[in-house]
């Protein structure tokens, strides 16, 4: 029996070599763990390839030609060139909604966050002010507030229905509007777009990053923003100018904003986005917690098993390119 060469590039949660191990089997599968830049570089003979952290260009696929699927590990996939691997008949997969519930609590973590000052007054209380009042005229808790939800997919739905259990209400906007059915369930109303910016209180993003979607947060749309509103971004760096953000909370357009994702990832010390306490930061964990590879790893390892018996698999994201 040939043994296909599976490679797990990238650092994941601890154990995950050991779990994916055990449902790939051995006599099948040479599960290879490539962790560091170097060797990722240097790789050439990957068969079926994990991803995490690295990307996949078009020159890492020529460097392995025996390269026959790409799986992310996560919904977003901006990390791959899906055009140059479909040209060479390689499939690539994510992983929708495996992610959801984790990148929906921090959105909400950090409504929370900024709209009760969270970092404002860590930052006061380690210079030694007892900031109790200082903030109390700007502090906002969710019970009320209007949310507006960019993206109805999995994580945007699930954003939906946590905010309403701390009575926000929610109102949303898709390329691809969701069923009446849905909008029900969900308890989300569709709106046009610039209503949805004119009207939320938070304004928390959840599409990919695409052409169409690149700085669909700008100048012009915070301009048009309530004065005081929040915007959070737990989706992709690049979906709203980060520079047009920090200058409308540093001039007290916007009450602050939360980000997972901003756009020069790593960002550096002394970054405009980080000199602000109404602007929390994160370092893109959206999706990084220990437990995510319990829902992650069976899906990965269904759509391998699929793939090698019958040449296809469910999650396939660059079907128009093979």
């Amino acid at each position: 029996m040939i043994v296909i060469k599976v490679v797990l590039a990238g650092t994941y949660p601890a154990h995950t070599y050991e779990k994916l191990r055990a449902l790939l089997p051995e006599n099948q599968f040479d599960l290879v763990v490539v962790d560091t830049p170097e060797a990722y570089d240097a790789m050439t003979d990957a068969e079926i390839m994990i991803l995490r952290i690295f990307k996949a260009p078009k020159e890492v696929i020529e460097r392995n030609p025996n390269l026959k699927m790409i799986l992310r590990w996560g919904a977003g996939f901006d990390s791959v060139d899906i055009n140059a691997a479909g040209t060479r008949g390689i499939l690539v997969t994510n992983t929708p909604g495996a992610n959801a519930n984790a990148v929906s609590e921090l959105a909400v973590m950090l409504m929370l966050a900024v709209g009760r000052k969270l970092l404002c007054h860590t930052d006061s209380l380690r210079r030694g002010e007892w900031s109790k009042n200082t903030f109390l005229n700007s502090s906002f808790s969710l019970h009320n507030k209007l949310v507006g939800v960019i993206g109805g997919g999995n994580i945007g739905r699930q954003v939906a229905t946590k905010v309403q259990a701390f009575g926000a209400s929610v109102q949303y906007n898709d390329a691809f509007r969701l069923s009446p059915e849905m909008e029900k369930t969900f308890h989300m109303t569709y709106v046009a777009m610039d209503e949805l910016i004119a009207t939320s209180d938070i304004i928390t993003l959840h599409v990919p990053l695409l052409d169409s979607t690149l700085h669909m947060i700008g100048t012009e749309q915070i301009a048009a923003m309530k004065d005081g509103a929040i915007v959070i971004n737990t989706a992709r760096g690049g979906l709203i100018d980060d520079h047009a953000l920090a200058e409308a909370v540093r001039n007290g357009k916007l009450a602050g904003a939360g980000l997972d994702g901003v756009e020069n990832e790593p960002l550096q010390k002394g970054d405009e986005l980080l000199k602000d306490s109404n602007i929390i930061v994160t370092p893109h964990v959206g999706g990084g917690t220990a437990d995510i590879g319990d829902i992650i790893m069976p899906m990965l390892a269904k759509d391998i098993l699929d793939f090698v018996s019958t040449g296809d698999c469910q999650h396939v994201v660059n079907r128009k390119f093979l």
